[in-house]
């Protein structure tokens, strides 16, 4: 219908009676609008929110300075992370996000007919990389340490730890772990991937960092695309103990990392830690209530989780089921088949309001 159809509609109606119409119009309009409601992204286990506009501007002025020129080298950037860590800046190197760096440290350390060692269901890039480097990989059911040991062979020479795990939020504590470095041949490397480690409540933040004094063929892997909410700068670094630094030398991209990338970390270093820790509080609360609010529907909730994770089963359902029915209420979630375990689904921790969404959803999934 056309504007002049429109209002031809109402020529020969009453005042009154076009009057009412159109408020009527206007009510089931305005019943629909508020009937809609926004999906709800729990698949993803990056922060959801915007960066603090400090970051934002702090790009802003360096492209305004100048994209023409070639990017500065990340002295200053690598520096600040390791006065945060207390470490000689030649133990730290900074790449394009924690994946790019521990792709180039498994290129680096293995060869064909190598083995690489990972608990499982984990980080979907582990086994990739490995084959990417010629090796094998071995993955191990679960998230303990004897089973790790118990699958180390003369051909193992990494074991790749998500700690705490991706999708299931297991963490391996930091005297499990010194016990595993203890007990590896000499010739075997961990990364450790600690790309959730802002979410970690069970023990201190920097409480693993220790271990690479003792034991140089430790590598730990950090984001700045999780709790920080950078993910679209795609930055990471790993740190090492001493005699590491060559290894992390040769694992650095090749020109550094972008400009553009290094103002943006750096201004969230310096002025939105206390971001991320109220993120942190923010999962922390959230992660302690689901698992009780749950704990009263037919579900599986697995191990305590230490990231912002949730890894579910539901009675009877596998996970693409589950995950379809939660998508008809608009709560959007992982579906565990891709991730190894096609029974869970894996949900993302976020605010309360995102928790009341999702327990109305699963109630009405189950």
């Amino acid at each position: 219908m056309g504007l002049l159809d429109h209002y031809k509609q109402f020529e020969e109606m009453d005042p009154k009676d076009v009057s009412a119409r159109l408020k009527s119009e206007a009510d089931e309009r305005r019943r629909k609008a508020l009937a809609t409601v926004d999906k709800l992204d729990l698949s993803a286990t990056t922060w959801p929110e915007y960066p603090p506009s400090s970051v934002v501007g702090a790009i802003t002025f360096v492209a305004q300075r100048g994209l023409h020129n070639y990017m500065e080298p990340a002295g200053e950037l690598r520096a600040e992370i390791a006065h945060r860590h207390g470490l000689p800046a030649e133990r730290i190197v900074i790449g394009d996000g924690a994946s790019q760096l521990l792709v180039s440290a498994t290129q680096n350390l293995i060869g064909p007919g190598d083995e690489l060692i990972t608990p499982w269901p984990s980080y979907q890039l582990y086994p990739v990389m490995a084959r990417e480097a010629g090796g094998e990989v071995v993955t191990v059911a679960g998230h303990s340490v004897k089973a790790i040991l118990a699958a180390v062979t003369k051909k193992t020479r990494i074991v790749a730890i998500c700690n705490p795990n991706d999708p299931s939020g297991e963490l391996i504590s930091v005297n499990e772990l010194s016990g595993l470095l203890e007990a590896l041949p000499e010739r075997v490397a961990v990364l450790l991937d600690e790309a959730l480690r802002d979410f970690v409540t069970a023990e201190p933040l920097d409480a693993t960092i220790g271990l690479c004094e003792r034991h140089p063929r430790l590598l730990i892997f950090r984001s700045f695309s999780k709790a920080w909410g950078l993910a679209g700068l795609r930055c990471g670094y790993a740190l090492g103990g001493p005699g590491s630094e060559a290894l992390l030398s040769a694992i650095g991209p090749p020109l550094g990392i972008g400009e553009l990338t290094q103002a943006g970390v750096l201004e969230a270093l310096r002025h939105a830690s206390g971001v991320v820790e109220r993120r942190a509080a923010t999962v922390a609360e959230q992660r302690a209530r689901l698992r009780s609010e749950l704990a009263g529907l037919p579900l599986e909730l697995g191990p305590p989780s230490e990231a912002n994770l949730l890894w579910l089963a539901a009675e009877g359902i596998d996970g693409a089921e589950l995950s379809g029915r939660l998508a008809q209420s608009g709560v959007i979630v992982r579906a565990g088949g891709t991730l190894g375990d096609p029974q869970r689904i894996r949900v993302a921790i976020q605010d309360s309001a995102a928790s009341d969404r999702l327990l109305r959803a699963l109630n009405v999934a189950l």
